[in-house]
Parts: structure tokens; C-alpha cells; sequence
């Protein structure tokens, strides 16, 4: 473990002396983040992405988001050490996303880390992107504590989890087919409308109504969730129209298909919760910035008397606060990582530990 250096003024002049200060990596998609936290607080987050470069394919394409991260990491990670007025020797660890996400991508943004790390002989912290999404909350709220039921909305994974501690986690429930942000891509096509798909759906469900009947998936007991259903229920709708030359709303149907997918969100992180007679829901990933979903889920929760902790919407995409978030919780774990360390494109979601 590598031992506490002076900080920075700035830093000293925040009180943070005696404190863990890591630098975390991400880049498993199109956007290359870095990020500086000490503590739970937050020092510095940049991010550099590749979406507009992205949108022209109607989707992120590997190869693109691999150069634009090989052409980044370096002046991301440079301009997350200024802002937060650090130099590279007073960090205390280098976190990183090893998986889940594109292959490529990810060893862009993992040889960066190791090398980083080997040269300034600081530990290397593997950090499994949805353990990051569920540590956003720690910056959300930097008195958060385990236990508390944590709702995991995002493009890959959709569950309901009893955070136990802050290393252990129970799946409760989750997706049998589609994720939530799986779901929301593929409307938003069937919509016609552009990449990326999730803010184009709540875009344009601002101008519609929640007036057609689609399946909200399984209503009885349990914690799982499925959107095949609905997705082909919104592809029906649509086809059959066109099909009979019928006249409707898109906006309409965003909006149904909006409510559809985020009720249930909504209605099964609140009953874990009281299954688990917890007092506190969080929340992370990338569908988690939904408005509409957030404001379903207070209403639930103010309801139900639990509080609610959610992240700022831009801590919910994918960013290094969350990475450098769960380094933290990683570091005080003493779990470092070997720098034969690789990545790894396919997480599941229970597994413990690192490849």
C-alpha cells in the first residue's frame, strides 16, 4: 500500500490531509473520464467524448471510440490532475475500468492506468464499471452507508440489489431478456429518432401523453423485470399503424413507453426496500439521468417514507467520479490489482473479485 505524501495546498486548505486521494480512469465505451476524489469528495471530473463522432453511425462503432480514447487519455487524466491541483506522486492509488464494456476501449484507458501506476509505484485498483455505477451514490450523499437497497438502471445490466456492505451485495431481482437502456435504444430506432437513444425518448415524451395501453412486465410478486415485451409491444404499435395507414403521435408513444419501462422501476426498488425493512434507496447507471424516472422514484420513496439518494445526472452516464468512488471503497479493502491485470469485456453481475 503506498504510503500518505503531503498534498497540495489546495488540497490542505480543504481539510483533506490525511485522506486517500485517488485518480480514476474510465473509457469502456466513447467517452475517456478521469476523475480525483479525496475521500468521498469530489476534487475534479473531465471527460472528453466521442459522441458527436459516434452519432454520424447511429451508434458507437469500436474502432472509433478505441482511437478517440488512444488520442485522450492522456489530457483527460492531465486536466483531472489540475483541476483538482494534484500532481501525479500525492495520489495515494490509480483506479480503473477493467469491464465491463468494449475490449478495445478498455485497454486503451487499463494501459494507460498500469503504466501510470507503475511509474509513480503507486497500487492499481480494478474497478468493475457497475460497482462504479453503484458508488456514485457515495458521492451523492458522502454520509451514505451500507445497508440500503440500490436500484441499477443502465444500458447493460437492470437490478434491484441489497447493498449488505460496501464490498458485498445481494441480487434481488434483475432483467431476464433486455436491459432499461437496452430498451430505451431500441424504441428510440423504432422512433426514428437519433443516437443516443435514451435522451431522445425522454426528448420527445415531453410533448406526448402516457395514453397507450403497454405491458408494464411481470405485475405479480418478485423483483425481476423484462422489456422484450414491451419493446416489441412499441415495434406492434407502430408497424400496425403505418401498416393501416393510421395517423399517431410519436410522442405519445415515447411517453407510454417511458412510463412503462420507468414505473416499474420505480415500484420494485421501493418494495425491496421494505422487504429489507431498509430506510434508504440509491441509485445508479445511465438510466438513472431519465428525469421522469427520478421523479418517480422520489414520489415512490416520499411515499413509502424512504429517503432517496441520487446522484447528479452526470455522474449517472458513464464518468471517473464513479470509478475513483468505488477505488475508494477498494483501497480502504486493501484489493489491489496485479499489473498483468486485463480486461475484460463481459462482467457478470454477481461475480466477486477481478480476472
Amino acid at each position: 500500500m503506498a504510503q500518505y505524501r503531503p498534498y497540495p495546498a489546495r488540497v490542505q486548505e480543504r481539510g483533506y490531509r490525511q485522506t486517500p486521494l485517488i485518480l480514476g480512469i474510465e473509457s469502456s465505451c466513447d467517452e475517456t473520464c478521469a476523475a480525483v476524489v479525496c475521500g468521498r469528495r469530489l476534487l475534479s471530473n473531465a471527460v472528453i467524448s466521442s459522441a458527436a463522432e459516434q452519432a454520424k453511425y447511429g451508434g458507437v462503432v469500436p474502432e472509433v471510440a478505441s482511437r478517440a480514447h488512444t488520442d485522450a487519455v492522456e489530457r483527460v487524466v492531465r486536466e483531472a490532475l489540475a483541476e483538482a491541483g494534484v500532481r501525479g506522486e500525492q495520489l495515494s492509488a490509480v483506479a480503473v475500468t477493467y469491464g465491463a464494456g468494449l475490449l478495445g476501449a478498455l485497454l486503451v484507458g487499463l494501459s494507460f492506468a498500469k503504466a501510470y501506476a507503475y511509474s509513480l509505484g503507486l497500487p492499481l485498483i480494478a474497478v468493475d464499471h457497475i460497482r462504479g455505477h453503484m458508488a456514485a451514490a457515495y458521492l451523492a450523499d458522502p454520509a451514505l452507508e451500507p445497508p440500503f437497497v440500490t436500484l441499477l438502471a443502465s444500458g447493460g445490466h437492470t437490478a434491484v440489489l441489497y447493498t449488505k456492505s460496501y464490498t458485498d451485495f445481494e441480487i434481488m431481482g434483475s432483467t431476464r431478456d433486455d436491459a432499461a437502456g437496452e430498451a430505451f435504444d431500441k424504441a428510440a430506432r423504432i422512433l426514428g429518432l437519433p443516437y443516443p437513444g435514451g435522451p431522445s425518448v425522454e426528448r420527445l415524451a415531453r410533448e406526448g401523453e402516457p395514453n397507450i395501453p403497454l405491458p408494464k412486465m411481470f405485475a405479480g410478486g418478485g423483483y425481476d423485470f423484462s422489456y422484450s415485451g414491451l419493446k416489441t409491444a412499441v415495434l406492434n404499435y407502430c408497424h400496425n399503424k403505418e401498416q393501416r395507414g393510421e395517423a399517431y403521435s410519436r410522442a405519445d408513444v415515447a411517453s407510454s413507453f417511458q412510463h412503462a419501462a420507468c414505473s416499474v422501476l420505480a415500484e420494485r426498488a421501493v418494495a425491496a426496500a421494505k422487504a429489507k425493512g431498509c430506510r434508504t434507496v440509491a441509485a445508479g447507471g445511465g438510466v438513472i439521468a431519465n428525469g421522469y424516472l427520478r421523479e418517480l422514484l422520489a414520489k415512490e420513496c416520499a411515499r413509502a417514507g424512504l429517503r432517496l439518494v441520487l446522484p447528479e445526472k452526470k455522474y449517472c452516464t458513464d464518468n471517473a467520479a464513479m470509478i475513483a468512488a468505488e477505488g475508494l471503497v477498494q483501497y480502504r479493502a486493501k484489493n489491489f490489482a496485479p499489473l498483468t491485470l486485463n480486461a475484460c469485456a463481459h462482467i457478470p453481475l454477481g461475480r466477486k473479485g477481478k480476472q
